[in-house]
């Protein structure tokens, strides 16, 4: 279709129309808007590319659960960030549940305080179901990370002042198993790279961090790469994914620890 045909057809610009043609919101502050402008292309650009097996489904919450994703970025992501937390990509019970990065439903609904129902994938693995809010599995790093910084901050708007929490890539990866990016075909992961990268540099641009915290070492490698020369700042934390022996214990005071050593917090 070309654009004449498409502003026929929906009385709007192409530019003016968000991920799966939904009309975008007036008005947006000027920071969350570059960072949804980045994050749709992001959305098309990595949910247009193909992974063989064994890959057997791709989850785009980007595309299925965009008005939850922008609800986040609208509320919390409208100005400047000191700090900005980078994590790898979508858990299967966290933001591909609901659309917010970590998203862990009850983190999501009680602390976030957000409630923005998510459609589904087009192709849905069935050990990996999308019940978005409804869903009543946990995601244990999202909970352990939303939960160090509600003991820290008390309340969300507290931590959103300076803080703002993104990923690096969009998709879900299932293999009969969550099938992190770093796992996937050379060709596919550089080309995956490639694009992730461009979106974490429009980001940093948009937020001005002083501090990128890589959460694992995956994130903190990527961010290293992609913002080289750019002055920021960049350190890990421990990934609080419960693979990690060391995050089965006190993960989020080893995280502190971290955050307080490096200078990042106080």
């Amino acid at each position: 279709m070309n654009p004449t045909d498409y502003n026929k057809i929906t009385g709007k610009k192409p530019e003016e129309r968000g991920v799966r043609g939904r009309v975008k919101k007036q008005n947006v502050n000027p920071c969350a808007a570059a960072q949804l402008k980045a994050a749709a292309e992001l959305s098309r650009e990595a949910g247009a590319m193909s992974f063989a097996p064994p890959v057997e489904a791709v989850y785009n919450p980007l595309d299925y659960a965009w008005d939850a994703f922008a609800a986040y970025v609208e509320r919390f992501g409208g100005g400047p960030k000191r700090v900005v937390f980078l994590g790898m990509n979508p858990g299967p019970w966290g933001m591909a549940q609901t659309g917010v990065p970590f998203g862990e439903v009850r983190a999501v609904r009680e602390w976030l305080k957000l409630e923005v129902p998510a459609g589904r994938p087009q192709k849905e693995h069935p050990a990996y179901p999308v019940r978005g809010l409804d869903c009543p599995r946990s995601e244990v790093s999202g909970r352990r990370l939303w939960g160090l910084f509600a003991m820290r901050f008390g309340v969300a708007e507290a931590f959103f002042e300076e803080h703002f929490v993104v990923n690096y890539c969009p998709l879900l990866f299932i293999a009969g198993r969550n099938l992190t990016p770093d796992r996937l075909a050379k060709g596919e992961r550089e080309a995956l790279y490639t694009v992730c990268s461009r979106h974490l540099q429009a980001v940093a641009g948009a937020l001005k961090p002083e501090w990128i915290v890589g959460i694992g070492a995956f994130a903190e490698a990527r961010a290293r790469e992609a913002l080289n020369g750019t002055g920021v700042k960049i350190i890990r934390i421990l990934h609080p994914s419960p693979a990690s022996p060391k995050s089965n214990g006190d993960w989020a005071g080893i995280a502190a620890h971290q955050l307080i050593e490096a200078g990042v917090w106080k």
